[in-house]
């Protein structure tokens, strides 16, 4: 889902070229932990790759349950890289290619008449696995081929952002399919059989194929375009690392707007109110709670300046938390205190659905418990955006800049 970038003005005067130097170690240090996550992403996506070719070459309850496991692997490093979206303008006119949410499925493939269809979408139920042609603005799309360039054609089709063609949701209700469950248990419950061609269900086994290995494809391209930009040379770094302390501040302001108007808003509070578990992140898979958790520890990752690599290595230095403390130590103190009351959260929504009680289920009004365990997340969110708020103001000249406030 995208964001407005929050506007920001930040002029600060930082004075010793000691703390020049520092910030420049900071910033490195941001970027580094950046191009490390995106790198872990990639590579996850690749794994993914393979096992999407193995399934294609031999569908079955195996092959399936092995893509289903990639995909899952895939999600948490590249959630972690959450937190430098909003801030960094890079990455928001990238973002939207690998994780746009939430989408009309039925745009890709078949889908239950009685729970897919947008009125407000005409594309909504388009199928496009099933149909090689479509009807555009008085015009004919040609869909008979299904290639990554197709893909990206389709991708937000006439300006529609639910029109999701690509991405890891898009793979994710590839592999899954839709979950029919309400806020009762169960994920999708796609069969390997529609991808047999020879035991076909679902019909156009071939073409979902193709779209699946399409998608994949492009998923990987996409990253590797993300690992380009953080990349020593890569815009984002420069963009960054132009100028420290506005470096600094577009890392608190990606990290407030993640915390904010993305999870506590659009990705838990709506779900929470409307009790509607279409409004949940990875609705396809159940996996929700992974998601949250990881953009949780994505925001302690880049206010410590500590990541932990998939392979077990760690990429630390000098951080956001440092320079703040040098200002003020129990602000420092104080987010640090939030964000760990957050990540413990998160922690216990993932460990209740590990448990047995899907975030969805957490949704349904009668599930009061589930309720309150959403609730405590969000509130700890919330209160460490307020946090934020202040060590933006903090890094203003003199210490009494221009504030941001989340809304």
């Amino acid at each position: 889902m995208k964001h407005l970038l929050i506007p920001f003005t930040f002029a600060a005067s930082f004075g010793t070229a000691a703390m020049a130097a520092d910030l420049d170690a900071v910033i490195d240090n941001y970027a580094d932990i950046a191009q490390a996550g995106y790198e872990d992403s990639l590579s996850r996506a690749q794994v993914l790759k393979t096992a999407v070719d193995a399934l294609v070459a031999a569908p079955g309850d195996a092959t399936l349950q092995a893509a289903k496991d990639a995909w899952l692997a895939a999600r948490v490093p590249y959630q972690q890289t959450e937190a430098y979206r909003f801030g960094n303008p890079q990455v928001d006119a990238w973002e939207g290619k690998v994780n746009a949410w939430p989408l009309d499925e039925g745009l890709i493939d078949y889908v239950d008449p009685l729970a897919g269809g947008n009125d407000e979408n005409p594309f909504a139920t388009a199928n496009v696995i099933a149909n090689p042609q479509l009807a555009l603005n008085g015009g004919t799309l040609d869909a008979g081929k299904i290639t990554p360039d197709l893909l990206r054609e389709l991708h937000e089709l006439d300006g529609v952002e639910a029109n999701v063609a690509a991405g890891y949701h898009a793979i994710e209700f590839l592999l899954w399919g839709q979950d029919l469950n309400g806020t009762g248990p169960g994920a999708g419950a796609r069969p390997a059989s529609d991808y047999d061609t020879a035991n076909c269900t679902g019909g156009h086994c071939d073409r979902r194929a193709d779209y699946l290995r399409a998608a994949t494809d492009l998923l990987v391209s996409d990253l590797q375009d993300a690992v380009a930009l953080w990349a020593e040379g890569g815009a984002a770094r420069a963009e960054v690392s132009e100028d420290p302390e506005q470096g600094l501040v577009m890392a608190l302001v990606g990290l407030g707007s993640l915390s904010f108007g993305e999870m506590a808003g659009d990705r838990m509070k709506l779900g929470l109110l409307l009790h509607d578990p279409e409004e949940e992140h990875d609705c396809f898979s159940d996996n929700t709670h992974n998601s949250h958790y990881y953009d949780g520890i994505g925001i302690r990752n880049v206010y410590t300046g500590r990541y932990e690599r998939i392979d077990g290595s760690v990429v630390e230095g000098p951080s956001l938390q440092d320079v703040i403390a040098e200002r003020d130590p129990a602000l420092a103190d104080n987010l640090m205190s939030d964000i760990t009351d957050t990540v413990t959260a998160l922690s216990a929504i993932k460990t209740t659905a590990e448990g047995g009680m899907a975030y969805d289920q957490m949704l349904d009004p009668g599930n009061h418990a589930g309720g309150a365990l959403i609730q405590t997340a969000i509130d700890g969110l919330t209160a460490q955006t307020r946090n934020i708020e202040r060590a933006i103001a903090l890094l203003g000249p003199n210490g009494s800049g221009e504030g941001v406030e989340f809304k």
